[in-house]
């Protein structure tokens, strides 16, 4: 029976800001990633008005760059509503980045091999600034409570996977990543404080992966270990979402962390970048 997941909440539209001066930096470019932005789960289809509010650009602006994008096959109208949405075509952008990513490359055999284990659903994340980016996730045919697709980003200060990737790193950048995290409290149980979480990450280090329960999502938890290269450098992270309904973080430390850790070993062998 089809089972009804919870569509994570996505970051925030990045707007169109003034810059320093720099004759090489096209303004036109930034304006049109940044109505391609706007569309979201929460925002599947935008009016005019509404895609210039979410960008800081004006009207007129935004006119022009919604044009030219429905010229070039991104953007087009709803046939019922008129109102402007992505089209098939947008997802050129993404898929490009995927398909010649080494680390989704070399992990799909591994994340199979770990969700048959597990049971659960196995994920590949990379940083990006402060957050997590999806690059590669297989699903288990269990209910799954929150809906995390690939491209995906989340903050690193309360999910696994970022404090699996923070715990890689000297203390001294981790602090500085946690206090440019805006750290809000995205559920009761998310820590906030810069000392708890960086003591959470200095936890990952000794044991190996890192924990978190229901900090980003209700009804999810996470455990996930650090991926490196074969210099040593954290590339990414892998982890597991095991749901609350099914697993304690007990027992998912007992039976799941050995599995995970074991996965994240083999895949950091393959690591050639």
């Amino acid at each position: 029976m089809a089972t009804t997941r919870k569509q994570a909440a996505p970051p925030p539209v990045e707007r169109a800001e003034a810059r320093p001066a720099d004759p090489l930096f096209n303004q036109s470019l930034e304006k049109g990633l940044a109505v391609l932005r706007a569309f979201d789960a929460s925002h599947r289809t935008l009016t005019l008005a509404e895609l210039a509010e979410l960008t800081g650009m004006t009207k007129g602006s935004a006119q022009r760059t919604v044009h030219t994008l429905q010229v070039l096959g991104y953007v087009g109208k709803h046939p019922r509503t008129r109102r402007f949405q992505l089209l098939p075509r947008a997802m050129e952008i993404g898929a490009n980045y995927l398909v010649g990513h080494p680390l989704v490359q070399v992990s799909h055999p591994y994340l199979a091999q770990l969700t048959h284990a597990s049971g659960e659903t196995a994920n590949v994340t990379e940083p990006v600034g402060q957050d997590m980016l999806y690059l590669a996730q297989l699903t288990t045919s269990k209910h799954i409570p929150v809906f995390t697709p690939v491209g995906m980003r989340i903050p690193m200060y309360c999910s696994s996977c970022g404090r699996a990737y923070l715990s890689m790193l000297p203390d001294d950048e981790v602090r500085r990543i946690l206090e440019a995290s805006q750290r809000a409290a995205r559920t009761q149980y998310t820590l906030t404080d810069v000392d708890a979480i960086l003591e959470q990450v200095r936890q990952c280090r000794q044991v190996g992966y890192a924990t978190n329960c229901e900090e980003l999502f209700l009804g999810d938890m996470g455990l996930a270990a650090p991926l490196v290269d074969r210099q040593g450098q954290p590339v990414g992270a892998l982890h597991l979402s095991p749901p609350t309904s099914r697993w304690t973080m007990e027992d998912a430390r007992k039976k799941l962390a050995p599995m995970l850790i074991e996965c994240a070993r083999a895949i950091s062998s393959t690591i050639a970048f």
